[in-house]
């Protein structure tokens, strides 16, 4: 459906893609996976005709309809949130609005008669009269009911905007689906309704994702952008990951047996070449060597951090009590009451909640940036902390260089102890003088990676912390969280992190908590938890 022929896209000296030969077919989705900088975004917008390439084709087959999820999230804020979805059907909108203009007429030419007919017709074939009724079952689907439909788009929360132009990308059916992070800001509900309808969509998806989970459960093949090049590999990302580090594994292995055999020949050589008896096998061991081949291994734009968290002592019996906390946003609304837990020596607790502000909240309190409406805190004697907040803006308005921006938080000043926690999240040479008022979000997010990794804190708390990463730095977060021998304390978007890393759920809701010591997809699944879900909803209702 979507073939690239030899397609080449310069940027000056830089080269993104070269001689890239890839297809694209129907009934298939495809996961666009690389490196920050790879050319992920930009592939996409190769596919829609956004940019041309430097050199190449890219041939889309005839009165295929393309939808694109769309990036701007203020483009339509004048608009009411039905009419953006329809939007989505460029041709059946405008047809729409023509429909309605003829008949607010009280008066008709000939010829708008005419037109008229013709637009029934039109409309009909498109399925124009079930297109709102189409649209408020997307955005029910996602979790945005009769009640959003005729509000204006300015209106809404970055969340909902997210899902009403996932709605619009999804409307009428389109042959071909392009969708850059369609995940970001979308609770976990919308994401799995979402996975269920790419799961089921018969027609050509193309998305860029850095949820794993995400990836594995609607991707029937995986397109990895490196060396300037696009391979396709059949399977999930699970599958991908897999298949690439044994082909890489392969590789090094075949080359190590290489250049051992001819490290083996090299060393009879000049053993022997001087010995006339030993001359005729030192010459034909020469030739042996010039049959050896040793693969160069291409420099990859994939690269992973190092990232490992190390307490400086136990964390001790008593770590945190926390009693009867309630506490409220700027505008009065209430966040959470009633909420009390006791954290324990093993605990990996995750926080959820369908308010992130609820649970942003928590953790400010908990770390004494926010005060509660009530309630008590106690850290114990032993508990050492440190916080990866969602918004960390604040930290890196000083105007430091990284390693002087790390040193402020580090006890041990040396110059060589800061760089290597910089270099283990890829802040290396001139990088580590970068300013760090002009960071990206990625490299804000690493620099407090690297904060957590120095401070030797035996509880760590982290709000959404892997925001801005790559899959890359994603992958070795997990591992690292899973690894990590003391207490966590966090909340994510990440379903894989999540399920691999927690063995305690806490969900918070603005009328008391839920707190059980299972394992999240155990949770998630547990009638006993839906019941109490369920309490705590009729309370509200009562209040």
């Amino acid at each position: 459906m979507i073939g690239v022929s030899n397609v080449t896209l310069q940027f000056g000296k830089r080269i993104l893609f070269k001689d890239v030969n890839i297809k694209f077919t129907q009934g298939n989705c495809y996961g666009l996976i690389g490196a920050n900088g790879a050319g992920k975004s930009t592939f996409l917008k190769l596919l829609s005709k956004d940019i041309e390439p430097t050199n190449g084709n890219i041939l889309i087959e005839p009165d295929k309809r393309m939808a694109v999820l769309e990036q701007d999230q203020f483009k339509y804020d004048e608009q009411r949130v039905l009419d953006t979805v329809i939007m989505g059907h460029k041709e059946l909108y405008e047809l729409a609005k023509e429909r309605e203009d003829l008949y607010s007429k009280t008066e008709y030419t000939e010829e708008e008669g005419i037109r008229i007919g013709e637009i029934e017709a039109e409309f009909a074939e498109m399925n124009g009269y079930e297109s709102e009724s189409d649209a408020a079952q997307l955005l029910a689907g996602l979790g945005l009911g009769d009640e959003f439909h005729q509000k204006y788009m300015k209106d809404l929360e970055s969340g909902d905007k997210v899902k009403v132009l996932i709605a619009q990308a999804l409307f009428g059916n389109p042959d071909i689906l392009l969708m850059d992070e369609p995940t970001n800001n979308l609770d976990m509900k919308a994401i799995e309704w979402l996975e269920s309808f790419l799961y089921n969509f018969n027609n050509l998806v193309i998305v860029v994702s850095h949820d794993r989970h995400f990836l594995n459960n609607v991707c029937t093949n995986i397109a990895d952008i490196d060396y300037q090049q696009i391979n396709m590999y059949s399977g999930n990302y699970e599958f991908w990951y897999q298949a690439s580090q044994l082909a890489s594994k392969q590789k090094r292995d075949q080359n190590k047996k290489s250049e051992d055999k001819i490290k083996e020949l090299q060393e009879f050589i000049q053993r022997f070449s001087a010995n006339a008896s030993k001359s005729r096998q030192a010459t034909a061991r020469k030739k042996m060597i010039d049959k050896l081949s040793v693969e160069s291994m291409p420099h990859s734009s994939r690269r992973f951090p190092y990232i490992e968290f190390k307490p400086d002592r136990e964390v001790g019996n008593i770590i945190l009590n926390v009693e009867n906390l309630s506490a409220q946003d700027e505008e009065g609304n209430i966040l959470f009451t009633d909420v009390s837990f006791t954290v324990n020596a093993t605990d990996k607790i995750v926080f959820i909640s369908e308010s992130d502000v609820a649970v942003s909240y928590l953790f400010d309190i908990l770390m004494g940036e926010r005060k509660p409406n009530s309630g008590e805190i106690n850290w114990g004697v032993t508990v050492t902390n440190t916080y990866i907040p969602k918004e960390n803006g604040e930290y890196f308005q000083n105007g430091l260089n990284l390693i002087d921006w790390l040193r402020q938080y580090s006890q041990n000043k040396d110059e060589t102890f800061v760089r290597t926690f910089l270099g283990r999240m890829l802040f290396s040479g001139e990088e580590t003088l970068k300013n760090s008022s002009v960071l990206s979000g990625g490299e804000k997010v690493r620099c407090m990676l690297s904060k957590m990794m120095c401070s030797g804190a035996n509880v760590l708390v982290m709000d959404d912390p892997t925001n801005h990463l790559d899959l890359e730095a994603i992958t070795a977060l997990n591992e690292a969280m899973v690894k990590y021998s003391s207490v966590i304390l966090f909340t994510s978007s990440d379903h894989e992190l999540i399920a691999s890393t927690a063995n305690r759920v806490i969900e918070i809701t603005p009328n008391g908590m839920i707190d059980k010591m299972l394992p999240f997809d155990e949770y998630r699944n547990s009638d006993e938890v839906s019941q109490r879900r369920e309490e705590l909803h009729g309370k509200a209702i009562e209040l």
